[in-house]
């Protein structure tokens, strides 16, 4: 059983830019946008993904992520439900933690989101100069609802 642990905050300011080792263009898409599961198609560079997540319940959910042919993930953004949405990922290590910073693109300008994936819920880390607001559970900022 796959478990993904995340806690997701809203970005102040750009300070990410600064440290960030290097960034991916993102396009993803969603195939089923329940709550109690999701299932995702996301293209990353000239590599397909398809993800399955389960209910998030607190910091926890199921996951499941699967990589596809690349031709095959393009033409599955075409059967998404919804917007597809584009982002710039960042990938960076504050004090030995692994964030990603995702800036929206398109209809969603302007929103960025940092993510931190935890190995456990009661893991202990420190919040970068970057990060506000904690927004985990809060489902306006799910991928799967913007």
């Amino acid at each position: 059983m796959a478990f993904e642990i995340e806690r997701k905050y809203l970005v102040k300011n750009n300070r990410y830019l600064d440290i960030a080792d290097y960034y991916l263009e993102i396009r993803q898409g969603y195939l089923c946008k329940e709550p109690e599961r999701t299932v995702r198609v996301r293209v990353l560079d000239k590599r397909g993904y398809l993800t399955v997540k389960g209910l998030t319940v607190g910091t926890k959910r199921l996951e499941y992520e699967y990589e596809i042919p690349y031709e095959d993930a393009v033409e599955m953004l075409e059967l998404c439900v919804g917007n597809i949405i584009e982002k710039r990922r960042y990938i960076l290590r504050y004090k030995g933690v692994r964030w990603e910073v995702d800036e929206f693109i398109g209809k969603h300008e302007g929103l960025v989101l940092a993510e931190v994936e935890l190995p456990d819920e009661d893991a202990n880390y420190e919040l970068p100069p970057f990060v506000g607001e904690e927004v985990t559970g809060n489902t306006a900022y799910y991928n799967s609802n913007l």
